[in-house]
């Protein structure tokens, strides 16, 4: 029967497709469509070339693998062809592979070897008595690409052979991947040089094999993994593929870890089930698993098919990514106060769950990948990692798209927005009263180097919150007898922990300014920060009254660290919150600005080593550092005094090498009462 016109056209239209859907994964390293998407489109074309072979043509991309080599690398003829495997999608695929097996082999104790399907790009390495010579990649499956300079800057893949009894010669067939972890060093320094970001691990892959400079993929950082002999000659061939993986890891080839025997097709769909299981954790990506008849004079038996042995399968895993369009962006308030553009997606299945959220992590994020509401976009999900939109899909961008505008005021409590000049992350400058932040706003304020407020963690701050008890550090303070009972009813307490936790509270009203500024949370101020931001201006007023200007007269405080805290003391709902805080009874003893200060320690820098008598190491810090005092770290010959108590140290011991004046508690004392 003659193909209808429907079928015709639809089978061209397929070809273009997959065509300029190749062209652009495997020649430009710009892929346009997730696999699950692609892999759809070969399964159509496959079935109507099935249903009317006449619709066949010599070009048709089911006749071959891959794309085209790149002009700019010679060619390298594959000896043996380059196939690639059939697909798997579903538990009675692998069902029916398995059947097929025993059917032909004509026995039911089929042992399989089963391994993780890796994500990278498929290569083959040449080797001559046991010296590495050519390597190239699939190309079409027959035809590939010489890139034998680039695969000799690969550090994981021997240029020599180890070991005794070596072939003579030695094709190996394998995959050059990215691990995850230097993947993301690898981003991380392409955001920090402004350059271009990769999509993916495999992506990455590629592109950095296929430099045609080698000084540039001796930069990246890629792996080889073994998988497949193709030839060997002057060496005894084993019986069976797991006896090949030994003799190449032998050799000094990196193979999986996570291969293995099994048999029968419960073992293959348990097998399936660990992996995917334990996807997330692995250090590589993969995108399934292979099943691959053990013993290999059984493989020859079985063959191969136009493009694929018979006797190996991939078992995909569920889509990672997936098409879908964006119905809006808005923002999230995180316990920082980063401002996190969100994708709001038409619900897709990726991954294995419906996605409808993705985020785009920061404002030059949505800039660089250019989304708009209104876009096609490709969405990634792996394992528990929240969902995140790859890339757009240009061609199907509609003419109303609206580009994204990052809000000025927190849509949460109306705070501004603020992005400092060296970061990527814009934030919500009301940290002391936005909703948002207010449980990582309070563990903070009430940490031991705050106010100290003991007992005051991470659940019952949860809980104090999520029932709306304290809305603000000042709310802390505000609790009474009424606040004992409510204490008392909560979770994990009782009245003697409850009343212990409120005289925490009271005991903490007293602290000192410099724990007190601290306590506020304002970006890019530690503990040293604070502490020199109280000695500088003495009295909290003259710092909320400070400038820019006046705050870089501060030791160590810089352009980005004066912003910050110039728009904090500037934001209203943080002058406020501060007020509320004094009125309720917190308080410190104010000094005079360091300039100011006549006393014999204004100025000077201690050094604190050993135990002393009756003051921690913190009380002693608070009370040189409110007379106008520096406490460092380290002894060194800028050092005016070094304070020991018992069991002092090397501290001590350098002290005395350099002749600096030693001080013991009490003398400690008399130098503070001048």
């Amino acid at each position: 029967m003659a193909a209808p016109t429907t079928a015709v056209d639809r089978a061209a239209a397929l070809r273009g497709a997959i065509e300029r859907h190749n062209h652009a994964y495997y020649v430009l390293d710009q892929p346009t469509l997730p696999d699950a998407e692609f892999d759809q489109l070969f399964r159509e074309l496959q079935a109507l070339e099935s249903d009317y072979p006449e619709l066949v043509t010599a070009d048709s991309p089911t006749r071959r693998v891959g794309g085209q080599p790149l002009a700019a690398f010679g060619q390298v003829k594959h000896g043996v062809p380059m196939l690639s495997l059939n697909n798997a999608f579903a538990p009675d695929e692998a069902v029916a592979f398995d059947r097929r097996c025993r059917e032909a082999l004509e026995h039911d104790n089929v042992e399989y070897a089963v391994e993780p399907k890796f994500d990278g790009l498929a290569i083959t390495l040449i080797y001559q008595h046991g010296a590495f010579v050519t390597g190239a990649t699939r190309g079409d499956g027959f035809n590939g690409e010489d890139v034998t300079a680039n695969l000799r800057t690969v550090r994981n893949m021997p240029l020599r052979l180890q070991g005794s009894m070596l072939p003579e010669s030695l094709e190996v067939r394998g995959e050059v991947l990215m691990l995850r972890s230097d993947f993301e060093r690898l981003n991380a320094h392409q955001r920090t040089s402004g350059a271009k970001e990769f999509v993916n691990p495999r992506n990455a892959a590629a592109g950095s094999l296929r430099q045609l400079d080698p000084k540039v993929s001796a930069r990246r950082p890629l792996r080889f993994f073994a998988y497949a002999v193709a030839e060997m000659a002057g060496a005894e061939w084993p019986a069976t593929h797991a006896g090949l993986m030994a003799l190449l890891a032998g050799w000094g080839f990196k193979v999986a870890a996570e291969a293995a025997l099994t048999t029968a097709v419960d073992g293959l769909l348990e097998y399936y089930a660990r992996i995917g299981e334990a996807r997330p954790s692995l250090p590589y990506d993969i995108d399934g698993v292979v099943y691959k008849v053990n013993r290999l004079d059984e493989q020859a038996t079985l063959g191969f098919v136009s493009r694929a042995p018979r006797f190996a399968i991939a078992h995909k895993f569920p889509a990672q990514e997936a098409l879908t369009t964006v119905e809006a962006i808005e923002v999230q308030v995180g316990r920082t106060g980063a401002i996190t553009p969100v994708a709001r997606l038409a619900p897709v299945f990726v991954g294995g769950v419906t996605v409808t959220n993705a985020t785009l992590h920061n404002e030059d994020e949505v800039r660089r990948k250019d989304v708009r509401v209104g876009d096609t976009v490709i969405v990634r999900r792996a394992g528990d990692v929240i969902p995140e939109v790859v890339a757009i899909v240009a061609e199907k961008r509609a003419d109303d798209a609206v580009a994204f505008v990052m809000p000025t005021a927190c849509p949460v409590c109306g705070s501004v927005v603020e992005k400092l000049p060296d970061e990527a992350i814009a934030r919500c400058s009301g940290g002391l009263v936005c909703p948002a932040q207010r449980k990582q706003a309070l563990l903070h304020f009430a940490s031991r180097r705050a106010m100290d407020i003991e007992g005051l963690g991470d659940k019952l701050v949860e809980q104090l919150v999520d029932n709306a008890i304290v809305k603000s550090p000042a709310d802390l303070y505000k609790m009474g007898i009424l606040g004992l009972q409510t204490l008392a009813g909560l979770e994990r307490m009782a009245d003697k922990s409850a009343a212990n936790l409120l005289a925490a509270i009271a005991a903490s009203k007293t602290t000192t300014l410099a724990r007190f500024i601290y306590a506020l949370g304002i970006r890019n101020v530690g503990e040293a920060t604070a502490r020199d931001l109280a000695r500088h201006f003495g009295k909290l007023d003259n710092l909320l009254e400070a400038g820019e200007e006046l705050l870089m007269r501060v030791p160590d405080v810089g352009p980005v660290v004066a912003a910050s805290i110039s728009h904090f003391f500037r934001e209203p709902h943080n002058l406020e919150a501060i007020a509320q805080l004094r009125a309720a009874g917190v308080n410190w003893t104010e000094g005079e600005a360091v300039g100011n200060l006549s006393s014999a320690i204004a100025g000077k820098t201690f050094v604190l080593t050993g135990a002393l008598p009756t003051l921690t190491r913190d009380e002693a810090r608070d009370m040189i550092e409110a007379a106008g005092g520096k406490v460092a770290g380290s002894v060194s010959k800028k050092t005016d005094y070094v304070v020991a108590g018992a069991e002092a140290g090397s501290k001590l011991e350098k002290a005395q090498q350099l002749s600096l004046t030693i001080l013991d508690e009490s003398q400690l004392r008399e130098l503070l009462q001048q």
